[in-house]
């Protein structure tokens, strides 16, 4: 079974049109292409601002609930609402967190892979 995966780091936009001109190239060329999902940061300090450690517990938390109110999460979480609120509000903005058909949230991924260059 295949699982659902997200690649998180930090890259400019140039290697992000390398990446898409590449699969695109290998696809031209009758190569079968798995689907790969991104989230791209200019810089290691905006991902660190966006994923910050509570809201990797949140996101580890929803996945392990499964599919949440605000209110519930905040409840397991033993969080205040409006912290949980604007936490949840960010991360599905990026698209780390999202809602099913009720409108309640889920953590759509089984693995977050993260990269990070130390090196230029």
């Amino acid at each position: 079974m295949s699982k659902n995966q997200i690649h998180v780091g930090v890259e400019d936009e140039q290697a992000d049109y390398d990446r898409f001109l590449d699969v695109w190239r290998r696809a031209e060329a009758g190569e079968e292409i798995e689907p790969e999902v991104h989230l791209s940061f200019e810089d290691l300090s905006l991902l660190m601002s966006v994923l910050t450690p509570k809201r990797f517990e949140l996101l580890k938390a929803l996945r392990a609930v499964g599919p949440s109110s605000v209110m519930a999460l905040s409840k397991h979480l033993g969080r205040d609402y409006k912290n949980v609120h604007v936490d949840c509000s960010e991360l599905e903005r990026v698209d780390l967190i999202g809602r099913d058909e009720d409108g309640l949230l889920i953590a759509p991924w089984d693995v977050i892979n993260a990269q990070f260059r130390l090196v230029a």
